[in-house]
């Protein structure tokens, strides 16, 4: 008998909380950003960020998370809702910076990401989603500096959405 679409939503459910437990860790100083990389992405993965664009390659987003992370030690980014549908994993997601205003509320500006997983715990295509401005605003705002080990994203990224051809739902 075979996968239903239902098994393969929770399963991709299931991965994606796997997932946002280990970005966690990862804030609790208990793993590396490139640990994610390697565990949950598939050899011809391909992740599309709004400020480093496009990354191809399980190993070249692994180099990717940790590149990109450095320096953001004291930001998070807690999940607010995830909707999946077959093997498409859709959520939204804050990014914080470390600091509150005067009256409580965090500097913050909303994100998205979609997903594909491919099965066996892993996802072949990830595209954060987020206002860059809204970001700059914030950081602005907040007074927030960005430490000697941040890294800066490259000049001209390669922009191009477009998932890996798949071969499912």
């Amino acid at each position: 008998m075979g996968e239903t679409v239902t098994d393969r939503a929770a399963e991709a459910r299931a991965t994606y909380l796997r997932y946002v437990e280990s970005r966690e860790a990862v804030g609790r100083g208990e793993r590396t950003w490139a640990s994610l990389g390697e565990e949950f992405f598939t050899e011809d993965a391909v992740f599309v960020d709004p400020a480093w664009g496009r990354v191809e390659g399980r190993v070249a987003i692994a180099e990717f998370m940790d590149e990109s992370m450095a320096g953001l030690d004291d930001w998070s980014f807690p999940e607010a809702w995830t909707m999946v549908e077959d093997d498409r994993v859709v959520a939204m997601w804050w990014n914080r910076l470390p600091e509150t205003r005067g009256d409580g509320t965090p500097h913050q500006a909303m994100g998205l990401s979609v997903l594909h997983y491919a099965g066996d715990g892993r996802f072949s295509y990830e595209h954060d989603v987020l206002n860059m401005a809204h970001v700059l605003e914030l950081i602005t705002e907040s007074g927030w500096a960005p430490p000697a080990t941040m890294n800066v994203p490259p000049a001209r990224p390669d922009r191009d959405p477009t998932p890996p051809r798949r071969s499912g739902p």
